[in-house]
């Protein structure tokens, strides 16, 4: 069990925050309307993943007051770079805690997903006391969609349902290489992990 967490801490950076009153950031210039009302404005590829749960491309500055009409308890990064500065104080002052899971950008045919680590990601995204989270890698199509979609075979969708998914948000850019990840992916291990989604409460009533 020691080794299996050691090896845990080698996928994810942890950040632990203490949780203070949220700061309010001075809305951007393109954020105000003609009457000067602050206008919210989500991420790239933002959308709802299930209750609790949400996806985007790399927030910026421009999106961080909408962030915080989300309540979020945590944020997932898919990226290996260091959080930007501005990011790492939206977080900070907004008791969000951060999970970062460093994954490579690949360009076909060199692709390579860490399965080891995609898992960790999901454990963290079963735990409801992360919620509500936000999942986002640089644009929220790749690996995002890799980890989404694998949430997906554990929520029970069919294959042909996670890949319509991903290719929504992919669009052009969908690659074989990830479609076929997906379809591989094993969720058996998971399966002891308590899932209390929306959709499989409905489908266990």
């Amino acid at each position: 069990m020691k080794e299996e967490e050691d090896q845990g801490s080698d996928m994810c950076r942890t950040i632990e925050v203490a949780v203070v009153e949220p700061t309010r950031f001075a809305p951007a210039i393109d954020n105000v309307d003609a009457n000067g009302e602050e206008l919210f404005m989500p991420p790239l590829n933002f959308s709802m993943v299930d209750s609790g749960i949400f996806r985007s491309g790399f927030p910026d500055t421009a999106n961080f007051a909408f962030l915080q009409t989300l309540g979020l308890r945590s944020i997932i990064c898919l990226c290996p770079e260091p959080y930007p500065e501005a990011n790492a104080q939206f977080v900070d002052s907004n008791g969000i805690r951060l999970f970062q899971f460093g994954i490579e950008s690949y360009k076909e045919p060199f692709v390579n997903i860490p399965e080891d680590t995609i898992r960790e990601a999901l454990k963290v995204v079963l735990d409801v006391k992360n919620h509500p989270i936000l999942i986002h890698c640089k644009r929220g199509k790749h690996r995002t969609g890799c980890l989404v979609g694998c949430l997906r075979k554990l929520q029970r969708w069919c294959l042909s349902s996670v890949f319509d998914e991903y290719q929504r948000f992919a669009a052009a850019k969908a690659r074989v290489s990830d479609q076929r990840f997906m379809e591989l992916f094993d969720v058996s291990s998971l399966k002891h992990l308590p899932i209390s989604f929306s959709c499989l409460k409905r489908n266990n009533q």
